[in-house]
């Protein structure tokens, strides 16, 4: 009798009350679960090359080289060494939050709270990868081009990293 039911035009009850749910059939332990390991696959392959990228910056400073930077150069390596350890540590925390609530019964909220401390450590990567390169390449070319090459490649990380998710978030998700 599906379909007579207030609220079921399309008949899509399943005889009781109760419409199928779409796509895994999970509690929301379980999904939190999954988007927990999910999440950490994830800070785990930013994580590696912040951490290399990172370290080469802390190297900078003690290069017989540094001395000769200018005065830009020097204001620019320094916003980046911010930028790498804050995004550092954007992308620690998670961990961090799993440690301190761990048996707490709240894994759902901290997985909630960990994508959204991610998300912000992606846009800090994002910050982090730009300045670095400006920084290198003003020290290599001296050249008048360099900011439209970081433009450039600053859209390309833009496009990858958040328009084409969004597009396909939009494009394929259903409302």
């Amino acid at each position: 009798m599906t379909g007579n039911r207030p609220g079921d035009e399309d008949g899509l009850e399943d005889g009781i009350g109760r419409r199928p749910r779409r796509g895994r059939n999970e509690t929301e332990e379980e999904a939190a679960d999954r988007k927990w390991g999910e999440l950490i696959q994830e800070v785990r392959v930013a994580q590696t090359g912040v951490q290399i990228l990172f370290g080469f910056l802390l190297t900078v400073v003690f290069q017989p080289g540094y001395e000769e930077l200018g005065q830009t150069d020097r204001t620019i390596y320094l916003v980046t060494v911010v930028l790498g350890a804050m995004t550092t540590g954007a992308l620690i925390a998670p961990v961090a939050l799993h440690r301190i609530v761990s048996g707490r019964q709240v894994k759902p909220q901290a997985v909630q709270w960990a994508a959204r401390v991610t998300f912000t450590g992606l846009v800090l990567l994002l910050a982090t990868m730009t300045s670095a390169l400006l920084l290198i390449l003003r020290v290599a070319t001296h050249d008048g081009f360099v900011p439209y090459l970081v433009a450039g490649v600053l859209s390309w990380y833009i496009l990858c990293w958040f328009v084409l998710p969004l597009w396909t978030r939009y494009r394929y998700t259903s409302k």
